[in-house]
């Protein structure tokens, strides 16, 4: 019995062997970090409390409260328009405005998150000036659309009352 079952061992044995080998052959490169880690640096103990910065308005420290208000903003501002019946040129050019500034926020936050400065310092540049340019171009947009047409609310509207064409 032990000798039937021997073959049997060996090959798969063999098999175990040689499957590394194949696997490294498809690989057209050797493995490499992306990018090399940060250095990593150790301030103080492990029982040591984490120091919290001073408020600051050069520092960012209240960019998440003006984030929040914004976001808060855009629910009565999405609402009221429907819910009134009123088709308000200012009202729409401040629904608009508050959905540039919520999306830019946005965006840049991911931005800042995504492209640290140490590591990718150019791509983080180009990453804000393209935000900054679709901003921009989202705008002139935005603007056309509230002049020379319908507006954003009346566009909303006429797209949730829409049939569906007879084929």
């Amino acid at each position: 019995m032990a000798t039937s079952f021997r073959p049997a061992l060996l090959s798969r044995q063999l098999l175990v062997q040689r499957t590394p080998m194949a696997l490294r052959s498809f690989h057209a490169s050797p493995t490499r970090a992306i990018l090399p880690p940060l250095p990593q640096v150790i301030k103080g103990t492990v029982n040591d409390a984490a120091t919290v910065p001073d408020a600051s308005y050069a520092h960012g420290s209240y960019h998440w409260s003006f984030e929040r208000l914004i976001s808060v903003g855009l629910i009565p501002l999405t609402i009221a328009p429907f819910a009134a019946g009123s088709l308000n040129p200012v009202m729409d050019g401040l629904f608009i405005s508050t959905i540039l500034i919520h999306s830019h926020i946005g965006f840049q936050s991911c931005i800042i998150d995504y492209f640290p400065t140490k590591r990718v310092p150019k791509t983080r540049k180009f990453s804000m000036w393209a935000l900054n340019a679709a901003t921009i171009l989202a705008g002139i947009g935005f603007y056309e659309f509230e002049t020379n047409d319908v507006g954003l609310t009346e566009g909303v509207k006429r797209i949730w009352q829409a049939k569906k064409a007879d084929v």
